[in-house]
């Protein structure tokens, strides 16, 4: 056989074996999902929140902005939400009525790309954020947020936040090449941005091929780069195996992406994608800065096989087992600080520090996580 179809045979076997484990798991689990919603193992459960794929922490640290995702193919939208963290009070921003609502638009683009075609409608389906002060107004700039959008059209949709008057509005969007599958976006001081490429849009048996390939070593994604007034760009040598989570240094000379199939976050340098440093962390999602300096990461320790069960649920939470892991951005080592699995939650995407607390949220789950840190 020629080494292709070597490969091909090898990543069919591979897919099979991880559909027939998940069909295992769900046949030998009565209940892979955690149903009720209640506070358990030292954790407090935030309750009625729809898939809180990504998290970002407000100036003042009295609020989270909150990425309420849909799901990967579509057919689910989303919505961007305000979490009041001393009443727990969950505000629909953008659509205001919450997912599936025809949003209300106030002002036309003037943000982004110039050949945005217009404001998301009801089918907005967002993943990936990333919060971020613009500095044409110096220390009073706008907070600009880029959110990774796959309803309707796939794109980074750009919004200013009040915090005076808690509102959401959309100033412009970034539509994306055809055929790219966002993951995550990272803000670059110049109100430009990186962003994941996990993988060709496609579902059914492509995205199964994609999957299967990823999961052998084969580079499925890469990052892409944009920068105001130019086109969207290929970042040399980022291509991996299903890019996840990214982040950027506060200077936008480096970034830090989370290679999820090939169990890495990787250090790269702007603009060149030079690679300076990776460390091994067990399937990476998203990737956040913390109060300290450090980086932190959603580890899905449980496994591909757990990870399939997940998106079977249809409600509650996955009790999958995770962590969150540490990186110290200079030497590339890692830590654990946290480790948890089954109720409240499991199947993490991202964790935030808020003061002397954990928040904690997850791509299948209808609540997030508050623990002491």
């Amino acid at each position: 056989m020629h080494r292709a179809d070597v490969l091909h045979a090898l990543q069919q076997r591979r897919w099979a074996g991880l559909t027939l484990a998940t069909a295992a798991c769900l046949a030998a689990c009565s209940d892979p999902a955690i149903v009720a919603c209640v506070d358990a193992a030292g954790a407090h459960a935030l309750c009625g929140i729809q898939n809180p794929e990504d998290l970002a922490v407000l100036p003042g640290n009295q609020a989270l902005l909150v990425s309420e995702f849909g799901s990967m193919d579509e057919d689910k939208p989303g919505a961007l939400a305000w979490l009041d963290l001393k009443t727990e009070k969950l505000t629909a921003l953008f659509p205001q009525g919450g997912p599936g609502v025809a949003p209300q638009i106030s002002e036309g683009p003037d943000w982004g790309d110039e050949h945005c075609p217009g404001p998301p409608d009801q089918r907005i389906n967002p993943q990936g954020i990333d919060l971020h002060r613009r500095q044409d107004g110096g220390e009073n700039g706008a907070l600009e947020l880029f959110v990774v959008n796959h309803g309707g059209r796939e794109s980074i949709e750009l919004f200013e936040l009040s915090m005076a008057e808690h509102t959401l509005s959309w100033r412009g969007c970034v539509p994306m090449p055809e055929g790219t599958f966002l993951n995550d976006v990272a803000a670059l001081p110049d109100a430009g941005f990186a962003t994941t490429h996990m993988f060709p849009k496609s579902f059914g048996a492509s995205a199964k091929y994609q999957l299967a390939r990823a999961a052998v070593g084969g580079n499925t994604g890469y990052v892409l780069v944009w920068h105001p007034g130019g086109a969207v760009n290929k970042l040399a040598g980022s291509d991996a195996p299903f890019p996840n989570g990214i982040a950027a240094t506060p200077d936008g000379r480096e970034l830090y992406v989370d290679e999820y199939m090939a169990n890495e976050v990787r250090h790269l340098a702007l603009p060149s994608g030079k690679l300076l440093g990776k460390a091994s962390v067990e399937h990476p999602d998203n990737i956040t800065w913390s109060d300290d300096g450090t980086l932190l990461m959603a580890s899905h320790t449980a496994g591909l096989r757990a990870m399939g069960a997940c998106g079977q649920i249809e409600r509650g939470a996955c009790a999958a087992e995770f962590a969150i892991v540490g990186l110290d951005p200079k030497t590339m080592r890692t830590h654990v600080v946290v480790q948890r699995q089954g109720p409240p939650m499991g199947a993490a995407t991202v964790a935030v520090p808020v003061g002397r607390e954990w928040f904690i949220g997850s791509y299948k789950s209808d609540r997030m996580l508050r623990l002491p840190r």
